[in-house]
């Protein structure tokens, strides 16, 4: 059963990890890793890694790309989303500490940060969604 709109945007406002998939080339499937995100109800979603990392380039080259979050319990449930790049610019620190509040106990925020420096914020234009609970009755 598709979620609504409000389910969707409270799914996704939640600290899941996401698979983000983007084009890798003609001769390639699409690149696929685990990724963290950011996403408040009728904000931007978006996603931070290093602009020289292979899907930093990827996604630069591609000007979009799309995220899978999911969940197995209590029921299975994801949310993808697909759609092109709005922004591309380097994270301020307020921006990593945003993104590493929602994955990381406060006292690890910080050396985080440190840690991510140099990636940049990419937010996505979501065009196409796809959505389900399979355990909805």
């Amino acid at each position: 059963m598709p979620l609504s709109v409000a389910d969707r945007e409270e799914f996704l406002a939640q600290p899941h990890v996401a698979a983000v998939s983007v084009a890798a080339g003609p001769d390639r499937g699409p690149l696929i890793v685990p990724i963290w995100y950011h996403y408040v109800p009728r904000g931007p979603l978006w996603i931070s890694t290093r602009p020289d990392s292979r899907k930093g380039r990827l996604i630069s080259a591609a000007g979009r790309f799309s995220l899978l979050v999911h969940r197995i319990a209590p029921t299975t449930r994801y949310v993808s989303v697909e759609g092109a790049v709005t922004t591309m610019r380097p994270a301020t620190d307020d921006d990593l500490r945003v993104i590493a509040s929602r994955y990381l106990p406060a006292d690890r925020v910080e050396p985080y940060v440190d840690f991510a420096r140099g990636e940049y914020r990419i937010e996505l234009a979501p065009e196409h969604w796809l959505s389900s609970d399979l355990g909805a009755p």
